[in-house]
């Protein structure tokens, strides 16, 4: 069997992997950390949501986006500093805003596919990582946002998704701990919640178990395509100070990128483009010490509608709120003013939980323009993406996981001519060897400026 190397081992390399393996592959997983789950996957909203699959790209999205711009603690932000990465990618979501009903009903449909691929893993893997089934709650304060959700509810459940309207008593009874009054909203029994962080660092165990490599704070800079393969060079990341760096590389028959934020810049040294842009998000992990704490927070995780902070709550003493969008590069600050409004929010609608300590985090999502994965073949016989969930990326990788896993069968299975002595030749895969594509490239190979 062919020898696969993966380079990202957040969630969606590390499914990967999990998927290749039950194939028959052999697998080295390439992570610049020095474990799994160090960035994106390792403080998010620990929601498994679909009942958050509507994509963003409407106009409604634009105008709040709009209104929001003068203020520093709204749920959407944007760096106006001028970057042409950042104002194209804008250019391509607004275009984008034409496939918003499509969109959201193919990423409710991903999403339950998902779901129970990832329950299924942890099972057989006995994976802990503090599950919740006990469903999502989507409040709103308000009619009118009350009303707009019904018509994203429309296209989730043509998604085939069971999420239904409660009104402000029976949301009372779903979640007795939420002290606020509410208009309404829509409870989706089937999502679930847990921490991302320990299911991935579980199921990298597993993979290790089953015969996967991890190679952990390899800063990978170069990708060659020969003959035989492959060639991924890296230094080791602990050894930047030395006098001279240690080196390595890694011979391999196919490569999956799933490195997050980093895609765009590893899909550039493939020849291929792939427009993900890091948009961040932050979230606080509320210590429950104090039982008044652990009886006053929810046990049923919560989607605020007006605030766009989801809430999750992960074994018996930590709550975790997150939210906001920031758009402002690669930048990782975890910022003061930013943290402030998930915490005011926990003192407003859980007066009783004690707020003295709080753990804040940032990370990057991984977004498209389509706000949809990339999961495809690559320009170059052999590479293939899984890749830019943005913030979708736990509830929907272990669907992803499966389709790339397919799409190499299907390239392994091909009677393909022989690979060219190097990189950059533009070369395509045949069609037969796409199946179940999600943003397939384009027709022309774009060059974009570099990252912020």
């Amino acid at each position: 069997m062919p020898h696969i190397a993966i380079i990202g081992a957040g969630i969606t390399g590390v499914t990967t992997a999990y998927a290749l393996l039950e194939r028959g592959y052999k697998v080295t997983v390439l992570d610049r950390h020095r474990y799994a789950a160090m960035e994106t996957s390792f403080a998010n909203g620990g929601q498994l949501s679909a009942s958050n699959a509507e994509v963003w790209n409407s106009a409604a999205t634009i105008l709040k986006g709009l209104r929001w711009m003068l203020r520093s603690d709204a749920p959407l932000l944007m760096n106006p500093k001028p970057s042409w990465h950042k104002y194209s990618w804008i250019g391509e979501f607004v275009g984008h805003i034409t496939r918003y009903r499509s969109n959201t009903i193919e990423t409710t449909r991903l999403a339950i596919e998902a779901r129970k691929h990832l329950f299924s893993i942890a099972q057989r893997e006995n994976i802990a990582f503090d599950l919740e089934r006990r469903g999502i709650l989507h409040v709103y304060h308000d009619k009118a946002g009350f009303e707009a959700g019904l018509k994203v509810n429309t296209l989730l459940q043509q998604g085939g998704l069971d999420r239904r309207p409660v009104t402000s008593d029976e949301i009372r009874v779903i979640e007795p701990a939420l002290q606020t009054a509410c208009y309404g909203g829509f409870f989706t029994p089937s999502d679930a919640t847990g921490d991302i962080h320990k299911f991935t660092r579980g199921l990298a165990g597993a993979c290790v178990r089953r015969g996967a490599s991890f190679v952990h704070e390899a800063d990978v800079d170069t990708i060659a395509r020969g003959d035989d393969g492959f060639r991924i060079g890296w230094n080791e990341a602990a050894s930047h100070e030395a006098a001279v760096a240690t080196r390595h590389q890694l011979q391999a028959d196919g490569i999956v990128i799933c490195a997050g934020v980093a895609s765009r810049h590893f899909a550039s040294l493939l020849n291929d483009r792939v427009n993900v842009y890091p948009v961040k998000g932050y979230s606080i992990t509320v210590q429950l010490d104090a039982p008044q704490s652990r009886n006053a927070a929810p046990t049923v995780s919560l989607l605020d509608e007006a605030a766009k902070i989801v809430t999750s709550r992960l074994g018996a003493d930590r709550f975790r709120v997150a939210g906001t969008a920031e758009f402002n590069g690669f930048n990782r600050d975890i910022r003061a003013d930013r943290i402030q409004p998930l915490v005011d929010w926990v003192r407003h609608h859980f007066p009783k939980i004690d707020t003295s300590k709080v753990v804040p985090w940032a990370g990057l999502r991984p977004m498209m323009p389509n706000m949809m994965p990339v999961v495809r073949a690559g320009r170059i016989p052999g590479v293939f993406y899984n890749t830019g969930h943005g913030h979708l990326g736990w509830t929907l990788s272990a669907a992803t996981a499966q389709m790339v896993a397919q799409a190499i069968d299907d390239w392994r299975d091909l009677d393909t001519p022989p690979m060219a002595p190097s990189f950059g030749a533009g070369l395509d895969v045949p069609a037969n060897a796409r199946k179940a594509e999600i943003n397939p490239p384009s027709s022309g190979l774009l060059r974009t400026s570099p990252e912020e």
